[in-house]
């Protein structure tokens, strides 16, 4: 009855995709300085969440005699190019809005614990426990 509800799946999607774009943005900073590259950055969570459709939250494989499932994370097919900023040298990463993103993504993250956080509470309470 209480097993694979939608809200701990939402959550815990939300957190990765949380995750994956931090990682993304980090590797656009550590890149920041380097000639021709071209910074990248993630879809919004509602725009890549359908859990059935989706490859990045599919199921992956880990070994090939896996029959479903990719072998990849699926990360590197939703990652998109942003070119809106460009230095002489062709970079196009911009610190400012690579902060502001990754204040972005903490607050997804966050957002993603308090709805975990919230509906096991609720949860507890109708099972009858505090």
């Amino acid at each position: 009855m209480f097993q694979n509800l939608a809200v701990f799946e939402s959550a815990q999607a939300m957190a990765v995709h949380a995750g994956q774009r931090q990682a993304v943005i980090a590797q656009n900073v550590a890149n920041a300085d380097t000639p021709g590259y071209i910074a990248r950055d993630m879809p919004s969570f509602a725009d890549t969440y359908a859990p059935a459709e989706n490859v990045a939250f599919r199921q992956r494989t880990s070994r090939s005699a896996h029959m479903n499932g990719s072998a990849s994370n699926g990360v590197d097919g939703i990652v998109m190019q942003d070119k809106s900023f460009a230095s002489p040298d062709g970079n196009t990463v911009s610190l400012e809005t690579e902060m502001l993103r990754a204040t972005e993504v903490k607050r997804q993250h966050d957002r993603s614990l308090a709805i975990y956080k919230s509906a096991l509470n609720i949860l507890r309470s109708s099972l009858g426990r505090q």
